[in-house]
């Protein structure tokens, strides 16, 4: 495991303390590297963010926050921010390597989930929703981007950028087009039942393989979450428990969405989700 700082004599993490591999992924500002830390030879995700690019889009703040709620956050469905550091140009995040990466990527390269990955999936995603929301944390941007996961399957939320500890109503759009919630289009306040939201288009999704508003017009799409314009196409063909678990959280209303207690109690989910939460590589599609 990765050892700490507090208790060592070196004082604060550096980059000397690493041996840096290839790059995982890269972003607005900057990349990510699989990397080792040469004193424990454990392996991790190091995130490098260049200061100038955080002041360009004044995202400091927001860099802040991540670090603040995401250093708080111990979950087995949630990465691991274990430290930060920063030099002269750039800051750096130490962060859990999820050894099979996006969650996008796969539903891509198989167009759709089966029920039952996709069950699991959004048992696991609402376990770790439920967690945060008891720290009184809104993540606001879960999408197939922002999960990854590890060597066995299991899923990982990660990406707390836009996320925001709070017990007030919020009020400030953010997160992804696709999967926002009716009050965060119309510009009214929110709370954390943006994230049940959320896991319906998810689940929407991982059973389709596309959101469920979805258009090629930013404006149709937002009058199409405003009506919660919701169809279900003939095929492929999914099951009458899965669009009753969708219907119950794609709900115009905050306050009358399915609560995750009750996600995890809904039918379809006792039926078909892996109580491991996992999802090996060698399982049959």
């Amino acid at each position: 495991m990765l050892s700490g700082r507090e208790d060592d004599d070196r004082g604060e993490w550096k980059i000397d303390d690493f041996e840096i591999g290839k790059p995982l992924g890269e972003g607005k500002f900057g990349r990510v590297y699989l990397a080792r830390e040469r004193k424990s030879r454990y392996v991790v995700a190091l995130k490098v963010v260049h200061r100038e690019r955080l002041e360009k889009y004044r995202m400091q703040d927001q860099l802040r926050r991540e670090i603040e709620i995401q250093s708080d956050l111990n979950h087995p469905n949630i990465i691991r921010l274990f430290g930060w550091f920063h030099d002269e140009t750039r800051i750096f995040l130490i962060l859990e390597f999820a050894a099979r990466g996006e969650l996008y990527k796969e539903l891509k390269e198989v167009d759709r989930f089966p029920e039952r990955r996709a069950a699991t999936y959004i048992a696991s995603l609402t376990r770790a929703l439920a967690y945060c929301h008891e720290k009184h944390v809104i993540h606001r941007d879960i999408k197939p981007e922002n999960l990854l996961m590890d060597l066995k399957g299991r899923l990982k939320i990660a990406d707390f950028g836009w996320s925001v500890q709070s017990v007030d109503r919020r009020k400030t759009m953010c997160g992804t087009l696709d999967y926002l919630p009716p009050e965060m289009v119309e510009n009214k306040s929110h709370d954390f039942t943006v994230d049940n939201w959320t896991l319906g288009i998810l689940c929407y999704e991982f059973l389709y393989g596309f959101p469920p508003f979805e258009t090629a017009d930013q404006h149709e799409t937002f009058k199409k979450i405003m009506r919660i314009d919701l169809n279900f196409p003939s095929s492929p063909q999914v099951s009458t428990g899965a669009k009753d678990l969708i219907r119950k959280l794609l709900v115009k209303d905050p306050s009358k969405r399915l609560s995750l207690q009750r996600v995890l109690e809904h039918p379809w989910i006792l039926k078909n989700a892996d109580p491991s939460g996992t999802w090996e590589v060698q399982v049959q599609q």
